[in-house]
């Protein structure tokens, strides 16, 4: 009876759809409201807080003795800087909280921070790099007067001569403008005060449920132990819900300080003003190519900007020293110079976003590869073919260690099923006609399920990565998986239900996991960074495998046999070429109730297991079709296609669904989404009517593909997936719209691409053929 593999039905969705699942926003009924209080400027010192007469209302001088966020990376390049939890002196960015109201209900809560008046004395903001880096800027931080808070650098030892030696040498400057994460389900939290024992239960849309507890204990200088933090049901989390933020803090401390139930719920507005936001990267490259069109170097300035705080506990170097370490991707060269920096500005904090930093080092390594076809006169699949990685275990130009992968393999798959020659013989006809075909494509890697050995190489003074399971067979022969990720949608409950049905030859829905509860799970790091299935898999696999064992072992003495002669089959233990079983549930009442029987081996059913893997590259192509309106700058997506490698499939319906959403949010960030901010630094795009994601209507069928290499760095085989999508659709879209354009000289070299900016090269074309 095989579980893996098998596309069944997500166990979370019955719930779901019922309309029975428990937010946080269900938690709130009765509890006293909060609402935060944000500055109306983006920097300025803060003169006065004036309270409305009877309003309960607290700031930061209420919070003495409350720790500022200070998250720490073992650097010397790096910067740390405090985030308090409200502010007393100044603010740095608009949307930040300075006070919060506590009232009976959300309208008067609402009423109250309203009238609060918040007196700041104004200054000029820094928004961008230009102003962030230029000479004798004025320091967003005081301890960091360049506004770098890191900066990492390499530059291995034959750069310069492959740079001398090459037949051309390409140079681009590349922009990918800020984003929000948009889950469905804002933030928002419900500190629930026990009057018996003094604990605080704060339920959470969060993604680390351990890691918020740890970072709010920290601050409020308590026990974890006083703090229960649970993530019921989550709408959705993209990285944006993985850090630990003042609000959660400020909640705790209210229901200590008042001894009574709060909760803040989140409105849109506050989401895309004062939570994380992603991307806003501006990178220059140079990348050295033999006259055989082959790569022999790369020179590369990467900056980010990461906002006016370093987000906990990753630290603002997770985009950056991720662009340093990740910038060659599947491109087999070994010379490499590279800055990356982190720069501070008067905006809201970044935090990882899906698909962290490689959206824009995949745009960057393939437009590189389209313009050096170009220039050479190369074939854009061929100079793909001449420079991707084709042996393994591959050592990248940083040291990174790349697993077996499918790179040319999966490229091939794609062009094959795309058939390109029939698309230039029909992209030709249509501009016969006036219309503007356009074909791109990408190939990248994706690092998933690293664990511990990655995370303590960028120096963080929390290193995350590892996991831990408890699995246990009650005397009914029923299964409770007890882990420390946390999903928000993904169908993880399912897939592990799988893997542990598998190896204990079960039926899924005899298997409970039980997440997002501190109270109830092993210590464990949550979900992002497409690792769940591969670690914490790999943990239930693990876990999973001695329960198998210890049933084994209760078989052959209730059997009369040896372990090593049982086998464990559709619900059964069996003695292979004998007539000899016994179910698995009357295994499991005899460990508990005939423990006396089974010497040396325990009472019960429990095993837990750990697991810290060094990670695994899954891969992909993409390769988009679109149709653009040289006359208004709209782009059609006329066919999307998707050839992905992320090893065995536990459930191949969940693993589409992934990428599918992947590439609906790739497609955001390619031509759709951007925060903007105006010259004194206030946010303009602070609802869905000037921030737009991609509806159904922008969304074509997206074609799946699969491949399966494994690969021995995952112990289920299953390479994480998550974020795929999301960093191979904007360049492949990126790139189509470049081909399309080609008859003006176009060259799309940011996103998103809007109609405006496709139309503004559009005229810039034509204004330098008048010229």
């Amino acid at each position: 009876m095989n579980w893996i593999g098998r596309s069944l039905p997500r166990l979370e969705d019955p719930l779901l759809l019922k309309g029975a699942g428990s937010y946080v926003a269900d938690r709130a009924s009765g509890t006293l409201r909060v609402k935060f209080v944000r500055s109306p400027v983006a920097c300025g010192a803060i003169v006065d807080i004036d309270i409305p007469e009877g309003a309960i209302v607290f700031t930061g001088r209420d919070l003495e003795g409350v720790k500022p966020i200070r998250p720490i990376l073992h650097r010397s390049d790096y910067i740390p800087v405090s985030q308090p939890i409200l502010p007393t002196d100044r603010v740095v960015f608009m949307g930040q909280a300075v006070a919060a109201v506590v009232a009976e209900g959300e309208a008067e809560a609402e009423d109250i921070a309203e009238q609060v008046f918040l007196d700041v004395d104004a200054e000029n903001p820094i928004l961008d790099f230009d102003a962030a880096l230029a000479e004798g800027a004025e320091a967003v931080h005081p301890e960091a007067p360049g506004n770098v808070l890191v900066e990492g650098r390499l530059k291995t030892e034959n750069v310069d001569r492959a740079f001398a030696s090459a037949a051309t040498v390409v140079e681009l400057d590349l922009r990918s403008r800020r984003q929000a994460a948009l889950p469905m389900e804002t933030r928002g939290g419900v500190a629930e005060f026990d009057a018996a024992t003094g604990r605080v239960t704060l339920s959470a849309s969060v993604q680390m449920p351990h890691m918020l507890r740890t970072g709010i204990a920290d601050t409020l200088g308590i026990a974890e132990s006083e703090l229960r933090v649970i993530a019921p049901d989550v709408g959705g989390g993209f990285g944006q819900k993985m850090s630990l933020f003042p609000e959660y803090v400020v909640l705790v401390w209210l229901a200590r300080r008042l001894r009574k139930s709060v909760a803040w719920i989140e409105d849109r507005r506050e989401n895309l003003l004062a939570s994380t936001h992603g991307r806003d990267q501006a990178f220059r490259i140079r990348g050295a190519f033999s006259a055989e069109g082959r790569l022999l170097a790369v020179d590369a300035d990467l900056c980010s900007n990461v906002g006016a705080f370093s987000c906990y506990p990753v630290t603002c170097g997770v985009e950056p020293l991720m662009a340093l370490g990740e910038l060659p991707g599947p491109y087999d060269f070994s010379e490499y110079a590279v800055r990356s920096r982190g720069v501070t500005t008067n905006t809201c904090m970044m935090a990882p976003y899906r698909g962290v930093a490689r959206p824009m080092l995949t745009f960057t390594m393939e437009r590189l590869m389209e313009a050096a076809a170009k220039a050479l006169g190369i074939d854009p699949v061929e100079i793909r073919r001449r420079n991707l990685i084709t042996s393994f275990p591959h050592r990248s130009p940083t040291g990174v260690v790349y697993d077996e992968g499918s790179y040319l393999e999966a490229m091939e798959m794609a062009v094959g099923a795309i058939d390109i020659p029939a698309f230039r013989a029909r992209q030709a006809a249509a501009r016969e006609q006036g219309r503007y075909l356009g074909l791109g494509l990408s190939v990248f890697s994706e690092r998933t399920g690293y664990g511990t050995p990655v995370y303590a190489q960028r120096g963080m003074e929390i290193v995350p990565g590892y996991e831990v399971i408890d699995c246990t067979m009650d005397p009914s022969g029923y299964v409770e998986l007890r882990i420390g990720a946390s999903p928000h949608g993904q169908g993880l409950k399912t897939s592990m239900a799988q893997i542990v049905a598998d190896e204990l030859q079960v039926p899924v829905d005899a298997i409970r996991i039980v997440s997002g509860d501190t109270d109830a799970t092993p210590y464990g790091w949550g979900t992002f960074a497409s690792r769940s299935v591969v670690i914490s898999g790999g943990a239930a696999k693990l876990a999973a495998g001695k329960m198998a064992g210890r049933l084994k072992e209760i078989a052959a003495v209730l059997l009369e046999a040896d372990p090593s002669s049982v086998v464990l089959d559709a619900g059964f233990a069996r003695i292979p070429g004998t007539n000899k079983s016994a179910p698995i549930s009357e295994l499991a009442r005899a460990a508990y109730h005939q423990s006396h029987r089974f010497a040396g081996l325990g009472a019960g059913l429990k095993e837990s297991a750990f697991y810290d893997p060094a990670g695994t590259f899954s891969n992909a192509c993409h390769i988009a079709i679109v149709d653009v309106d040289v006359e208004t700058g709209a782009v059609r997506i006329e066919r999307f296609l998707v050839a992905e490698d992320a090893g065995i499939l536990i459930n191949p319906m969940i693993v589409d669904g992934q990428i599918a959403g992947g590439v609906v949010q790739g497609i955001g960030n390619a031509l759709f989404e951007e925060m903007i901010y105006d010259d004194f630094g206030n946010l303009l795009t602070t609802s869905l009517a000037d921030y737009l994601p991609p509806t159904t209507a922008e969304i074509p069928d997206i074609e799946i593909l699969h491949m399966q290499t494994v690969s021995p760095e995952s112990v289920t085989k299953a390479k994480g997936v998550g974020e795929g999508g999301t960093i191979g659709a904007p360049a492949a879209l990126l790139n189509a719209i470049t081909d399309a354009l080609s008859p003006f000289g176009v060259e799309i070299t940011q996103m998103p691409a809007t109609p405006q900016r496709i139309r503004e090269h559009l005229r810039q074309a034509k204004a330098a053929l008048h010229d």
